[in-house]
């Protein structure tokens, strides 16, 4: 493997910041918090190799996936053994107490793998609601056991394993409980939101492994080991899946949720018995030389990218590429406008499927290509301030307007093996640590907060309001694309970042497809957009003038840590000879490895 220089964007490096307890904060405050502290930005250069390589957010998990692909492991193989890793090393953001959606292509498909929690049996839709209707607390929403859906992330990757894996199944985990044994070292990243959290400490479990008996988080290079964790891979290494969803664990996820002291759960060991992944139809659609594939619903991510780039489609983006790595005003107030266009479909429409059907003609005609031309007909020289929903072809029923909090705590890996296959997944607990509840050496999912808490507005019901074993929806975003006229794979990247995800997934492909960028220099590119609220610029990565221009054209801008943990992997020619060349996000720990 090689590495090789690229621009250099000049961002100096961000001190890790404090962000303010949250607790009975505005809806608005909530929506827009940024799902993990930042804890540093440092420039990085990308990384080549010619066979195979794997890109995810902690050097150990990129290492236990590069060893699998060595032993001749697939695609799969190597996220599954990443994935285990990132459990133990970065808690606070992924695991096997979690869900994931994952895009893989086997050299001649694309399937969407749908690995996402489910609400108990027993959920109804006033589950994040007072007792006269109106929603509860953030805090009340998140920790404890309320939040917690049946963990989907093994059933999943299991499932993906028996279709595409190479290697054993048990060979899988041998890094990661080796790892759990032997220890590892506490990175600045863990150490920084285990002292900013206020909330993973009072969970007596957790408390005792990440703090010492002072209460202060164990310090940076603590070697930090995982009894329980190894303990619990080895049951699940020798008897599949089915030794979490069917046994001891089950029933002592259960358990946890049913005793919390303040804020019990109704998740039971028989809805995580009966969760259940699946395979779904991914959202494919042209753009320019390209075809993009991303995840259907529960997310929303697939169809508010291809919106991004059907509006996108109509305008030459490429006289809109950055100066000296930064996008000038009419880049930035464009791609504002256009996500306020996209998100405002995402609040209305997106939900689980399975539950609620997409509005008119359904996907088609969210992604027509006339649909989309009229949406982006709407941008303006101004801002547009908060979008309307658009009127899909066919439509005829209207929905409510979602209120999720959707703070997830998430992660993301990208692989691509020898014999031609590559996936994009992002992994996610929702918040950071979770629903700060720990059983058996890792985090649970506080993923059900990404339903809506209210289940009905003046318009209608909320489409995404809970229902029992429904999916919750999401903005995951993992992404694959390839080249239209060969059908070769390109590039594989995702991010972390709850409804930011969109944006950040959205910029890497305007920066690669339209602006001739690297996806290390797209990944590093200042993050900025629109949720359909106020214009979001990354912190101390604009000038000041980019701002006052905006606020000259109506945008409301709010400057923000914009913590992104972008990974993706490009096909590139290097030499003259085709390259995987892959790219971490400066704002997290991650790196790519490969040979």
């Amino acid at each position: 493997m090689i590495k090789l220089r690229m621009l250099a964007f000049g961002a100096a490096l961000l001190a890790c910041a404090t962000v303010p307890g949250l607790a009975q904060e505005a809806r608005q405050e909530a929506t827009q918090r940024a799902p993990e502290i930042a804890t540093g930005y440092a420039e990085k250069s990308g990384w080549a190799a010619r066979k195979y390589m794997v890109a995810a957010a902690n050097p150990l998990a990129v290492e236990a996936g590069y060893q699998i692909l060595k032993k001749g492991g697939s695609a799969i193989d190597a996220a599954i053994a990443t994935q285990l890793v990132l459990t133990l090393v970065e808690p606070q953001s992924s695991g096997i107490g979690g869900g994931a959606f994952l895009m893989h292509y086997d050299g001649k498909k694309v399937q969407a793998f749908d690995g996402r929690e489910t609400a108990p049996g027993a959920a109804n839709e006033r589950l994040f609601q007072n007792p006269d209707g109106t929603p509860v607390s953030r805090t009340a929403g998140v920790v404890g056991g309320r939040s917690v859906g049946a963990p989907g992330v093994l059933r999943m990757l299991e499932l993906a394993h028996k279709q595409h894996g190479k290697l054993p199944w048990k060979t899988l985990f041998e890094p990661a409980i080796r790892l759990s044994e032997q220890g590892f070292a506490v990175s600045g990243r863990l150490n920084g939101l285990l002292t900013w959290d206020a909330h993973i400490r009072k969970d007596p479990v957790a408390a005792s492994y990440f703090y010492d008996k002072d209460g202060q988080a164990w310090p940076v290079g603590h070697v930090l080991k995982n009894p329980a964790l190894a303990s619990t891979l080895r049951e699940i290494a020798r008897g599949g899946a089915d030794a979490f969803y069917k046994g001891r664990i089950a029933r002592d996820i259960a358990a946890k949720v049913k005793a919390h002291p303040t804020n019990p759960g109704l998740l039971t060991a028989g809805d995580i018995a009966a969760y259940r992944p699946k395979v779904r139809e991914p959202v494919c659609s042209d753009y320019r030389a390209f075809t993009v594939c991303g995840m259907p619903p529960p997310s929303s991510g697939g169809i508010a990218v291809a919106q991004m780039l059907g509006m996108f489609e109509t305008r030459d983006m490429a006289k809109l590429a950055p100066t000296d790595g930064v996008p000038g005003v009419e880049a930035v107030h464009l791609f504002s406008e256009v996500g306020r266009l996209a998100y405002a479909d995402r609040n209305r429409y997106a939900a689980d499927t399975d539950f609620v059907p997409l509005p008119g003609r359904g996907l088609p005609g969210l992604i027509d290509k006339g649909y989309l031309a009229g949406r982006a007909a709407l941008v303006k020289e101004r801002s547009m301030g908060e979008a309307p929903a658009g009127t899909p072809p066919g439509m005829d029923v209207a929905w409510g307007k979602d209120n999720a909090i959707e703070t997830a705590s998430t992660s993301h890996l990208v692989v691509v093996d020898g014999n031609g296959a590559g996936l994009s997944m992002t992994t996610t607990v929702e918040d950071a640590f979770g629903s700060r509840q720990m059983v058996g050496g890792f985090i649970l999912n506080n993923q059900l907060t990404d339903f809506s808490f209210d289940s009905k507005d003046a318009n209608g019901p909320i489409a995404n309001r809970v229902e029992p074993r429904k999916r919750p929806r999401s903005a995951m975003s993992p992404t694959i694309v390839f080249d239209k006229k060969s059908g070769k794979l390109v590039m594989a990247v995702g991010s972390p970042g709850g409804p930011a995800i969109i944006n950040y997934v959205a910029k890497v492909l305007v920066g690669t497809l339209d602006w001739g960028l690297n996806v290390q220099q797209a990944i590093s590119l200042p993050n900025f957009g629109s949720r359909n609220g106020p214009t979001e610029l990354e912190a101390a990565r604009f000038p000041q003038a980019t701002t006052d221009a905006l606020k000259a054209r109506g945008h409301a801008v709010r400057h923000s840590e914009q913590n992104s943990g972008l990974h993706g992997i490009m096909r590139m020619p290097i030499h003259g000879e085709p390259w995987w060349f892959g790219g971490a996000d400066p704002r997290r720990e991650g790196v790519a490895k490969g040979d």
